[in-house]
């Protein structure tokens, strides 16, 4: 049959990237306490398009996710990404999936269980070099927190206003790690972690808790970086939203590390 996308271009326009996106599929990753977990992934793929060829083959970008999807590892995505350059004979491929990480939590007094879910991303690029493949791997993690104003704290005869945020960090990826062990360094940082059970008992706690932990949106941001930078981490970019409670509008800071 006559392959369209392989015949010639004369508008001499290359495309940056070329792919599909917002694919839907079922994927399986490690989970460090239950060893893999199964979860749902919106996936975008792409590679470059010289302005020679007139179109890439759609098709070859989810027969290849369809190999990886039951081991989406941060190992084997970097794999990933280099068979679809070179299926596509590319010079660069990209891809980033989003999905949903769920965590088994106990409540902190009555140790009543219940899920937290942390949206999660794997992001990469491959390209070919002269001396060989140069790959990047980036992991994002999103951890909802709670945090207590210092300063409301400070003025206020009694009580103090609090808030829910969300912190988000994108690491470079060198060595293994379990996404748990950042998710527990980021809920320490925080005034308090949420949990989706609490009983009365651990209402009380939880609210004393953040009461003896006041966070400005600042100090979150500059305690996660100073984890992630313990952690060994050569390039990281942390930011945090507090999503006001007193104010109509969100308080926000960021940082970043390295290079990459």
């Amino acid at each position: 049959m006559i392959d369209v996308q392989n015949s010639p271009d004369t508008r001499e326009v290359p495309l940056q990237k070329v792919g599909v996106k917002n694919v839907k599929y079922p994927v399986q990753v490690l989970d460090k306490n239950n060893k893999v977990q199964n979860t749902t992934a919106c996936v975008n793929l792409f590679v470059n398009l010289p302005h020679d060829f007139k179109g890439t083959h759609m098709s070859r970008f989810i027969e290849v996710f369809h190999k990886y999807h039951s081991d989406i590892s941060m190992k084997n995505f970097l794999e990933m990404l280099e068979e679809i350059r070179a299926k596509l004979d590319a010079q660069r491929a990209f891809g980033r999936i989003s999905f949903p990480y769920f965590i088994e939590k106990n409540a902190p007094v009555t140790g009543a269980s219940g899920f937290m879910q942390y949206n999660c991303t794997y992001e990469g690029e491959s390209e070919r070099l002269e001396k060989g493949v140069d790959s990047k791997f980036f992991v994002g993690i999103e951890v909802p927190v709670a945090t207590l104003c210092p300063c409301s704290k400070a003025i206020s005869e009694f009580g103090a206003h609090n808030q829910r945020g969300c912190v988000k960090v994108k690491v470079l990826y060198s060595d293994f790690f379990w996404i748990e062990d950042i998710i527990e360094m980021i809920e320490n940082c925080a005034s308090t972690p949420l949990y989706s059970v609490l009983k009365r008992q651990d209402e009380k706690f939880v609210t004393e808790h953040a009461y003896e932990n006041p966070r400005f949106v600042e100090d979150m941001v500059r305690e996660v970086y100073l984890g992630l930078k313990k952690m060994g981490f050569a390039w990281f970019k942390v930011e945090c939203t507090n999503y006001e409670s007193i104010h109509f509008h969100d308080a926000y800071a960021c940082a970043e590390f390295g290079s990459c």
